[in-house]
């Protein structure tokens, strides 16, 4: 197939979840025979060193300026006076719709791949069919954010925002031929919506064999992980929850224990936790991460999509505590192969045991694993959105 792909970032270097999925994707979807055109967003000309690195599987790739920070003045005054959500404005990239416009007059595609509907905006009116993919239900997403928002004055504000973007994912996904999922509740959340809708499950995944290498040890003293983008909101809620009330317990049991904070931007939104002793940083290549630390703590509430982090630390043997809503939308089962807590206490307690009986502690590793290099690894993942390509690129 000939595709045309638009995506809200360079799916490379793989510094998030979305950058992750696209990357080994794009990767996969080019060995089994399709011709990917890869139209990106970036916040700075200085990501365009990244570029030949997507070039290896791509046809071509261009890139289009997007804000480089999203709350600025003319940000949220352009919302204030727009239709559309801040999620919208902020990631709007001048001259790419006008360049796809011209794109189609000149070149012929089976389909356009949309990664998450905020892209949606650049694409011209077309009879090629649409895929939409949704790596999360972002209104949900921004919901929750808002109910937990600290200044009660600016919520009306905020959920005016809340129903624009309601508005926007429902009109992309019935605009779109067929909209992608990642998971069955986000599916039965998009069907409740509108019973129209043609939805597809495409799951995320990991590489298992990368993680599975092995290029460190765990190290003698317990270590509670938490890893993510904390760029997203759902992240920093984890970790809020994680050190007010989670590590305190931990810690009171084994006091030679330690909490690593690790991903994206983590030292820009916790520059005060490392003063407490919590290592707090942001590192290229995650694997000696999840095998030096002892167990994956994530306290998660705010629902949709699915987590890297959990089948990142399930192929790399690290267990892995946390919510129903944190292990939503996977087929892991508590107790098999995640512990599922749903209080901070009973979080605490269930690493706690975890860390002091090793029988089990080595089940849950074995045993979680195993389901990602069954029902996860990339390589299946691909070759099914391969047979949804075929099917949807037939239509033209």
């Amino acid at each position: 197939m000939r595709v045309l792909m638009l995506t809200p970032y360079l799916p490379f270097p793989l510094l998030t979840g979305g950058q992750t999925r696209s990357y080994n994707l794009i990767k996969r979807l080019s060995a089994l025979g399709h011709e990917i055109t890869l139209l990106c967003l970036v916040k700075n000309e200085d990501e365009r060193k990244y570029v030949p690195e997507l070039q290896k599987f791509c046809k071509e790739v261009q890139v289009f300026i997007r804000p480089s920070k999203p709350w600025t003045l003319n940000n949220i005054l352009r919302t204030g006076f727009s239709f559309y959500p801040f999620l919208v404005i902020r990631n709007w990239a001048h001259g790419e719709k006008a360049f796809i416009e011209n794109m189609l007059k000149v070149e012929q595609f089976d389909l356009i791949h949309a990664e998450t509907f905020y892209v949606m905006p650049h694409i011209p009116k077309t009879k090629i069919p649409i895929l939409l993919v949704e790596q999360t239900i972002e209104y949900l997403v921004y919901r929750h954010y808002v109910e937990k928002y600290p200044l009660p004055f600016m919520k009306p504000f905020l959920y005016i925002d809340v129903s624009k973007l309601k508005f926007w994912e429902l009109k992309y996904w019935k605009q779109a031929n067929r909209v992608i999922a990642m998971s069955e509740e986000d599916k039965r959340i998009m069907l409740k919506i509108s019973t129209a809708l043609k939805v597809d499950i495409v799951p995320n995944g990991v590489d298992s064999g990368y993680f599975d290498h092995k290029i460190s040890s765990k190290l003698a003293d317990p270590v509670v992980l938490y890893l993510g983008n904390f760029t997203w909101l759902q992240n920093r809620e984890a970790v809020r929850i994680l050190v007010d009330q989670v590590w305190p317990i931990i810690k009171a049991k084994h006091q030679n224990a330690q909490l690593w904070i690790i991903g994206k931007d983590a030292e820009k939104f916790f520059p005060k936790l490392s003063k407490d002793g919590i290592r707090v940083e942001e590192v290229k290549d995650v694997r000696g991460i999840y095998q030096q630390a002892s167990v994956l703590v994530a306290p998660i509430y705010g629902g949709g999509g699915t987590r890297y982090k959990n089948f990142e630390a399930f192929a790399s043997g690290l267990p892995v505590v946390t919510t129903s809503i944190g292990i939503g939308g996977t087929e892991a089962k508590d107790g098999v192969h995640v512990i599922i807590r749903d209080t901070p206490d009973q979080i605490a307690q269930a690493a706690i045991d975890l860390l002091e009986d090793e029988q089990k502690y080595q089940e849950i590793a074995r045993n979680a694993k195993k389901l990602v290099e069954q029902r996860y690894d990339w390589d299946p993942i691909a070759k099914n959105l391969s047979i949804i390509y075929e099917e949807l690129g037939q239509k033209t």
